[in-house]
């Protein structure tokens, strides 16, 4: 096979690949804004308040690694098209920044799951105990979306009912949130029998809304790690067959 027949089919397989790294850092991007922006998260409504800026440190990570792989993925199109060494060795460059980058995020983010996790149980304990305090009326989207929740899913507390008892916002003890039942009233609490109200607890649902999330941006980093592997190898084989071509351009 002729050197430039190599180099064109290098240049469409590293076009294929090149895009699927664009799609993959524009999902990055779409996960921060999303964690950034979204207010009827509540993950971001949990953690973007007071001292706790978790959302904001994971958001600015995820946008700038996915600003990153999107200004990479500019330099490796051009280098392509233009069959420029300099960018395609420029490309090369920042494919082995941005894949040590991850690598590095991914090992924090194993290590951190289960802080996050139990940071997460006691954030949603903390705003069941302020729930209802007037005092706290910034924090009436987090308890709107609590109760969305409780709503929704037919459960009450995290763990189950009982957890509201340490609340302490009540006009009296043996009331709970209105959404604790299938009471249709705009109150934070409700005075309703024991018997009627959701016995289950909302922590199997929030569990799973929490792993599914860190799944799909585990699974988004796993297939970029994978895909840069074929784009360096892609883009060293490419740079050399172009260096081979200009000296001997006739090669077979």
């Amino acid at each position: 096979m002729k050197t430039r027949d190599k180099i064109l089919i290098q240049k469409y397989y590293l076009n294929v690949f090149n895009g699927i790294f664009l799609a993959l850092g524009l999902m990055l991007l779409t996960f921060g804004l999303w964690l950034l922006f979204d207010r009827n998260n509540l993950f971001s409504e949990l953690f973007s308040s007071g001292k706790n800026q978790l959302v904001a440190y994971i958001s600015c990570i995820l946008l700038g690694i996915g600003s990153v792989i999107t200004f990479t993925s500019a330099v490796g199109f051009l280098g392509n098209v233009m069959e420029n060494k300099c960018l395609l060795v420029t490309y090369m460059s920042f494919q082995i920044l941005v894949f040590v980058t991850q690598m590095a995020v991914s090992v924090l983010i194993f290590m951190k799951k289960e802080e996050v996790h139990n940071q997460w149980n006691n954030r949603i304990d903390e705003v069941i105990s302020e729930y209802g305090n007037e005092s706290l009326a910034e924090q009436e989207p987090v308890w709107n979306i609590l109760n969305a929740v409780q709503h929704n899913m037919e459960c009450c507390g995290r763990y189950n009912v009982t957890q509201w008892e340490r609340n302490k916002n009540k006009e009296n003890s043996t009331q709970i949130p209105c959404s604790c039942t299938k009471s249709s009233l705009k109150k934070w609490f409700c005075d309703v029998p024991r018997d009627s109200t959701y016995s289950m607890g909302c922590e199997d649902y929030l569990n799973t809304w929490f792993e599914n999330n860190v799944l799909i941006l585990t699974a988004i980093t796993i297939s970029l790690l994978i895909t840069q592997i074929f784009l360096i190898t892609l883009t060293g084989q490419l740079c050399r067959d172009i260096s081979k071509n200009n000296i001997w351009p006739n090669e077979l």
